[in-house]
């Protein structure tokens, strides 16, 4: 008995869904638009990710130490710095290295290098790069080596200078543009799934009042609450079906397109990525157009049938 009231709710809901293709059509263009964006919003995060992987990777602190520090002293304070969890990795600089690294950078430049070789020795003292685990760590990194800790006190004599003052900048930054893109994304994504509900909701509305004779001799008949509102949340989840396919479909071409014209300026292979995820971000798409017809559906039916 149950199959056989399922089959006839979701029977009745897709006639719900073709009689009125006009404003089923402009439900469907809503809904796809919505799952567009949050669809888009995968991929903009996997590229953001991916963009600030790299750029932490070339955000680091530098501790730069005096001509005559010891290297076993560079050395000890390495691994006791490696031994903090916020910090990722540590590569140690020599001071021969410093100085190569120096000459590397200056070599068309004649006169500086001239300026070096009458020093008659190596100006340079070894450093540490460190690199954090994530780019707000790198504050409390610095504390740790220029504030009032033991690890400051015990390599005050040795460390020269850290660059972690010149870098902040850079790192606030960086923040500043993560919490903004995940804030701006939620926010989108929440203002568009708003309208994509009041849109269906009014829909789902109109498709009640077109049957309202139906309706009536389905109460009379001792029809439940129930099998009243299923066929109008089944037109509902159609309409995010529908947008879910739409979507899928219509962001093959868009990520390969994106990925041939811009490829060199972006951090990862669109398409490869979404062609990878398919199935994953495709199934949260799915459920969340689903989701969005199934609530203003039943919404719209809890409303207005008073049932």
């Amino acid at each position: 008995m149950f199959w056989i009231t399922l089959k006839r709710v979701m029977k009745s809901g897709w006639i719900n869904f073709k009689r009125n293709p006009l404003v089923s059509s402009a439900s469907v263009l809503v809904t796809t638009i919505t799952l567009s964006v949050i669809t888009a919003l995968f991929l903009f995060n996997a590229s953001l990710s991916s963009m600030i992987v790299s750029l932490q990777d070339k955000v680091d602190i530098a501790v730069y130490f005096t001509v005559d520090a010891p290297e076993e002293r560079i050395l000890a304070l390495k691994d006791t710095l490696s031994k903090i969890p916020e910090v990722k990795s540590i590569e140690y600089v020599s001071a021969d290295e410093e100085v190569l690294a120096f000459r590397n950078r200056h070599t068309d430049d004649y006169l500086t290098l001239q300026a070096l070789d009458e020093l008659g020795g190596n100006p340079f003292g070894g450093s540490l790069r460190i690199k954090a685990k994530d780019s707000a760590q790198y504050e409390s990194i610095a504390s740790l080596l220029e504030g009032d800790s033991e690890v400051s006190r015990e390599n005050s004599q040795i460390i020269e200078r850290i660059n972690f003052a010149q870098n902040k900048l850079v790192i606030e930054r960086l923040n500043s543009l993560i919490s903004g893109a995940r804030k701006g994304g939620g926010a989108t994504t929440l203002i568009l799934s708003l309208i994509s509900i009041i849109i269906m909701y009014t829909t789902v509305r109109l498709t009640i009042y077109m049957a309202r004779e139906e309706i009536g001799v389905m109460r009379l008949v001792g029809a439940s609450s129930a099998y009243v509102r299923g066929p109008f949340v089944v037109e509902g989840m159609l309409y995010g079906l529908f947008a879910w396919l739409i979507t899928t479909v219509i962001f093959l071409p868009i990520t390969y397109v994106i990925t041939r014209q811009l490829g060199s300026l972006l951090s990862i292979n669109l398409y490869q990525y979404y062609v990878s995820h398919l199935f994953s971000i495709g199934s949260l798409v799915l459920f969340v157009g689903l989701a969005l017809g199934a609530l203003s559906s039943f919404l719209a039916a809890r409303r207005y049938l008073n049932v």
